[in-house]
């Protein structure tokens, strides 16, 4: 009976980690609604059971920053083995679970803190949670680093169908929230990877804190959580889960592989107007630009024996996702002229970085292997390169497309000239 007794005292104080004169507020499912949920105050609120090891060691950080959030933010603790059902509402699977409750509270969602287990980071973490709920009541966007990445695209309710699902492109998008450590850390390799990627794969980035609907959707219950869409029609059901390391080397070399298993070739375009030439060299890596001969110096069937090895040479560096481009002999001078090419002969090759303005002409022959081995040498970083003329793309233009058909000489008009009177000066 003695240890019963004892057992029963110990089990009874090992389940308030927290006394009654402590800052941190005991919640139950009695008082968590009307407390955190219909208060106007932010709350940052521990999960814990009592037999947890490591709930036992936050406690000291737990109070101290419960000590000095007093009267600005509200901290509390739910003996989550004492009260399941409020803690599976929140889908708490691990101790210490800790949420922050700040402006969007109403969510089936709470925002998870995943920083480090420490008075400061609690504290940071609450006060970044309190200063987007004031951008929030004055119309202002939450604070958020993660825009820095210039070539990470800004996600959020609005545009997310449009850009991410009615594309067909691939995309690999962050779910994040600004008070997030570890979203903090992952920003600057999650910026330099889209850098990387560009005209490749597209790195998107969502504040779930703020655009609730999506982070709903796609069931994000932590940050960061990022999300992988395959190239091609897509809809709300085709996410999976990006499953590698969060470097950014690890992230560009996930995205290749998953790129190469997807990847169609390059379509060969004409150059006809501006679109269809600036368009597949401003938005990629680099383009592959090829000058055939004259309709007149080469038939159909010439033709498409150097359009055929084209689309050889792109399905080899399709991986590369460069745009290929083709222009017929003659039709756009600026073209040849800006780049150097066709003055030694047709057909001829140049390679074009939009970015850069630099470009490189094949000086070997157009043939299989010779357009091979200057564009192994160009993924490799090697080759002559030169400044485009005037630092700008040349202007295109406006042209027919080619029927697929042989060339036809213009028909020459006959003139009679049994009508024509000489003058006996001018007769033959």
């Amino acid at each position: 009976m003695f240890f019963i007794t004892l057992i029963s005292l110990l089990l009874g104080s090992s389940e308030a980690l927290y006394s009654t004169t402590s800052n941190v507020i005991e919640l139950t499912p009695t008082n968590f609604d009307n407390l955190v949920i219909k208060g106007e105050e932010i709350w940052i609120v521990e999960f814990f059971a009592p037999w947890c090891g490591h709930c036992r060691q936050l406690v000291p950080e737990y109070e101290k920053a419960a000590n000095a959030l007093r009267g600005v933010i509200k901290v509390g603790a739910v003996n989550a083995d004492n009260h399941k059902e409020l803690a599976g509402r929140y889908d708490v699977r691990g101790y210490p679970t800790i949420k922050i409750f700040g402006t969007n509270k109403n969510r089936a969602v709470a925002e998870d803190y995943t920083g480090q287990r420490t008075a400061q980071g609690l504290i940071d973490a609450s006060l970044s949670a309190a200063k987007n709920k004031i951008n929030a009541q004055l119309g202002a966007k939450p604070s958020s680093k993660q825009s820095e990445g210039k070539d990470v695209v800004e996600l959020t309710d609005g545009n997310f169908d449009k850009l991410v699902l009615n594309s067909d492109d691939m995309w690999l998008v962050e779910f994040f929230a600004p008070w997030c450590g570890h979203c903090k850390n992952l920003e600057p390799h999650w910026a330099e990877a889209a850098t990387q990627l560009k005209g490749k794969v597209k790195l998107g980035a969502l504040d779930a804190t703020e655009h609730t609907n999506k982070a709903t959707e796609y069931g994000i219950q932590g940050f960061p959580t990022i999300k992988y869409f395959t190239p091609g029609s897509k809809d709300s059901h085709s996410a999976s889960d990006y499953d590698g390391g969060r470097t950014a080397g690890d992230i560009v070399n996930w995205a290749l592989d998953k790129l190469a298993e997807n990847v169609q070739p390059p379509e060969i375009q004409q150059v006809i107007d501006e679109q269809s030439f600036k368009k597949p060299c401003e938005e990629k890596p680099l383009c592959v630009i090829s000058i055939l001969p004259h309709i007149l110096d080469c038939q159909s069937d010439c033709r498409n024996s150097y359009l055929n090895l084209l689309k050889e040479m792109g399905e080899k560096y399709k991986k590369k996702m460069w745009g290929w481009l083709w222009a017929e002999a003659g039709a756009q001078h600026e073209l040849e002229s800006a780049l150097d090419i066709g003055g030694f002969g047709y057909p001829a090759m140049v390679v074009v970085n939009a970015k850069k303005m630099k470009y490189s002409v094949l000086r070997g022959s157009f043939s299989k292997d010779g357009i091979n081995e200057f564009l192994r040498d160009l993924s490799y970083g090697r080759g002559n390169t030169a400044a485009v003329k005037g630092a700008e793309l040349p202007k295109i233009i406006k042209t027919e497309a080619w029927d697929g058909k042989d060339g036809e000489l213009p028909v020459e008009e006959d003139i009679d000239l049994s009508d024509v009177i000489l003058d006996e000066k001018d007769e033959l």
